[in-house]
């Protein structure tokens, strides 16, 4: 399944950035053997992109969490499904922001950026701060749904769901978001433990 966000990526930056060392140790690819180089390929077949990054990497210190990382983010995130790319990356880089997580930030802002978002989009995501972002009503709506499902999942309600569905949103959409907006969660938790640097992704000039 080949991305364009991949294919822009290789053009922009045909040497990938060395990876800084990490609070806990990965496999490098050039250290990689077993069934650790093999999911590693499969990335690579999967999505086109020759680099693997360090979020893989971190799931690799047990290679069948990976092989199930890439399927699920290929089908879930990487993905048109009830909702766009757009959105999806526009839930990942908000989430992201709103768990402090420089790597997944950076990596899914330049998605977002791939996918039509703008730069004020990207510096208020940034500022944490939704009132200041070109949204649509529904997606200032849905985006301030994302933050209670992050912070305070628990506190969600089905009035919560009611009142996405008079915004326009289907339900199916938005279970879609709870699993994008949690599927990020993880990640930024799981960056954030390894201690994953930004790639500096969004420096690049599209």
């Amino acid at each position: 399944m080949s991305r364009p966000e991949y294919e822009l990526l290789a053009r922009l930056r045909p040497s990938p950035v060395e990876q800084s060392e990490t609070k806990i140790a990965m496999v490098a690819e050039s250290e990689a053997e077993g069934e650790t180089a093999a999911v590693y390929q499969y990335f690579r077949d999967q999505t086109g992109r020759q680099d693997v990054p360090g979020i893989l990497k971190c799931f690799a210190t047990d290679p069948g969490y990976a092989r199930h990382m890439v399927d699920l983010s290929s089908s879930l995130l990487f993905s048109d499904g009830k909702l766009s790319r757009r959105h999806k990356e526009m839930i990942a880089t908000w989430v992201s922001s709103l768990n402090r997580c420089p790597y997944c930030f950076d990596s899914h802002g330049f998605f977002l950026q791939v996918q039509g978002g703008s730069d004020a989009l990207l510096r208020s995501f940034a500022e944490r701060d939704l009132n200041g972002a070109a949204l649509t009503d529904a997606e200032q709506k849905l985006l301030a749904y994302v933050e209670k499902v992050n912070g305070a999942s628990f506190r969600t309600s089905r009035e919560d769901v009611e009142s996405l569905i008079a915004a326009g949103w289907s339900e199916k959409q938005i279970a879609e978001t709870v699993h994008v907006a949690t599927m990020m969660g993880l990640c930024n938790r799981v960056a954030n433990a390894f201690g994953l640097e930004s790639q500096d992704l969004l420096a690049l000039t599209l």
